[in-house]
């Protein structure tokens, strides 16, 4: 791979709070010059999202909620990371991405994988393009949440396991897990027909063929996997739907928004018999996460508890010396009884991302 073929990259480049593209001039001279830079046209909110936003989360968080919605309504808050490719050969790349100031953030957390799962976080509030599908090349890189990481450095795949991934599109979770271990199988599904073509598309762009065997990706749905795959998997991922705060605030659809606050109370009965069913596919010994990208208690914490108080055989696990380790990058909330929740602050844009992790006991 060519250096020359990443500087061709077109960046964008997003303004920051006093109008720049961020805190160091000189970075943003380097790339005006080394990039072709576009400005992302600011993204709408939506109003009758943030009204309702502003009602729920202002009872259930109070302060909490002001310093999260001062951030979620920043131009410069949709920051990506950069997942890079351990498949692709992507050497080349990476010095690339510390060249234009990039850094892996995961060596303190991880140091006895940071050569596995690598991943880019920028102090400049630049966006690399997303990559087109190809049917013969793979993709160096997937862009995400820096906080969509938290689940799978809980989840902590070891090579051999057989992991589920509930409800896996579009993808990026699937493919951080085969960045971070080598599972003896991996079950990638995803229920939603449009989606698990996403997924499917997902993974053929970061895996190699001759480690596709592997995988076995499915069109199921959740509730119905534990059922009829009783004590199958070491670990299990449930990334469940669910509210989306941000996604919800920018919603360009105000017919579709009002739809979404309207179906927002059959989510925890949905989230609920998700988690169920991952419960009865976990072996004895075995242990699940489940994560959220929204602030809810009543989709985070209440529905861990409902299955808490289901079952005699499960405990949930401490993650407070993990999320200790991602301190200097994330903000958690305090208060948060059965998980964590990462928050976005000035500073901190990451987030929200809530994951709790349970252990079946037997």
């Amino acid at each position: 791979l060519s250096l020359a073929r990443f500087k061709s990259l077109t960046v964008t480049v997003q303004p920051g709070k006093n109008g720049g593209t961020g805190p160091n001039p000189r970075a943003r001279q380097q790339a005006s010059k080394k990039s072709r830079i576009r400005q992302n046209p600011q993204k709408q909110i939506c109003n009758a999202v943030l009204e309702y936003f502003d009602e729920r989360y202002g009872q259930e968080l109070g302060e909490l909620w002001d310093k999260v919605r001062e951030v979620l309504l920043l131009p410069s808050s949709q920051q990506y990371a950069v997942l890079v490719n351990k498949f692709s050969q992507c050497v080349t790349f990476e010095q690339y991405l510390q060249s234009q100031g990039y850094s892996n953030f995961l060596p303190d957390v991880l140091p006895f994988s940071q050569y596995s799962l690598r991943c880019y976080i920028s102090n400049i509030q630049c966006q690399l393009p997303r990559l087109q599908h190809h049917t013969e090349r793979l993709k160096e890189y997937y862009l995400l949440n820096a906080a969509s990481l938290f689940p799978i450095l809980a989840l902590d795949v070891q090579d051999g396991e057989c992991v589920l991934d509930m409800c896996a599109a579009p993808g990026g979770k699937s493919v951080a897990i085969l960045q971070y271990a080598t599972p003896g199988h991996l079950h990638s599904n995803e229920y939603d027909s449009l989606r698990h073509r996403r997924l499917k598309q997902a993974l053929e762009s970061f895996v190699p063929k001759d480690l596709r065997s592997i995988i076995s990706v499915t069109n199921l749905d959740g509730r119905h996997i534990g059922p009829q795959r009783l004590q199958v998997y070491d670990k299990v991922l449930v990334d469940t739907p669910c509210s989306n705060d941000r996604s919800w605030l920018f919603s360009p659809d105000v017919l579709q928004a009002s739809m979404r606050i309207t179906q927002r109370p059959n989510l925890p009965v949905l989230q609920r018999q998700l988690l169920r069913s991952a419960f009865e596919a976990l072996r004895p010994g075995g242990t699940m996460v489940y994560s959220t990208c929204t602030l809810s208690q009543g989709e985070n914490d209440d529905v861990v508890a409902s299955v808490l108080n289901s079952y005699d055989n499960i405990q949930a696990v401490d993650l407070t010396g993990l999320a200790h380790s991602l301190a200097n990058n994330f903000t958690f909330a305090e208060g948060v009884q059965h998980g964590k929740l990462i928050v976005p602050e000035r500073g901190k844009l990451w987030g929200p991302m809530y994951v709790s992790k349970l252990w079946k006991l037997h």
